[in-house]
């Protein structure tokens, strides 16, 4: 993996995605070359019945790529293997400027933790986390060491986020 690497984190409906998607259009608008990648539950699937390529997997193809003038896509089925880890899909990527990894809470790179009143779960991740070097809170925080952030504050996040990654030096 070429590239620096670094999480957005949080319960369910903590802001990770709506946090995950602002971040990428301001590193961006600075000029970033950014690819993310998102953990979703066991049953997503971004191929709809009937396709062609879903066709072909149903049929039992391992891999399937679809490919277009303006993009493409792989899809690989899993079929008796494991989920692979994320340094193996870090792998496949492309070179880019940085990838944000959306979820993957128990994964050993740099994260912040999205935190919002609405979230299903409220407890906080930091304390058992040495990973999570700060918050993005909609919500004041008391007590905390690390940086609390305004989850809509994604100018600063993205300041932070290039000087842990070293991007900014």
């Amino acid at each position: 993996m070429n590239g620096r690497v670094f999480g957005i984190t949080g319960w369910k409906n903590s802001g990770k995605t709506t946090l995950t998607e602002k971040l990428v259009s301001e590193l961006v608008r600075r000029g970033r070359v950014v690819s993310t990648v998102k953990h979703a539950h066991h049953e997503f699937d971004i191929d709809k019945p009937g396709a062609d390529s879903f066709r072909h997997r149903q049929a039992g193809a391992t891999e399937v790529a679809v490919v277009s003038g303006n993009r493409w896509a792989l899809m690989h089925e899993l079929r008796d293997e494991e989920e692979p880890a994320l340094e193996a899909i870090l792998s496949r990527l492309a070179h880019c400027d940085i990838v944000l990894v959306e979820g993957y809470k128990r994964e050993a790179h740099k994260k912040i933790e999205a935190r919002r009143i609405e979230a299903k779960d409220r407890a906080p991740l930091s304390a058992q986390d040495p990973n999570i070097v700060a918050i993005a809170a909609d919500h004041a925080v008391e007590g905390e060491s690390l940086p609390v952030f305004d989850l809509d504050d994604v100018k600063s996040i993205a300041d932070f986020i290039e000087r842990i990654t070293g991007l900014s030096g």
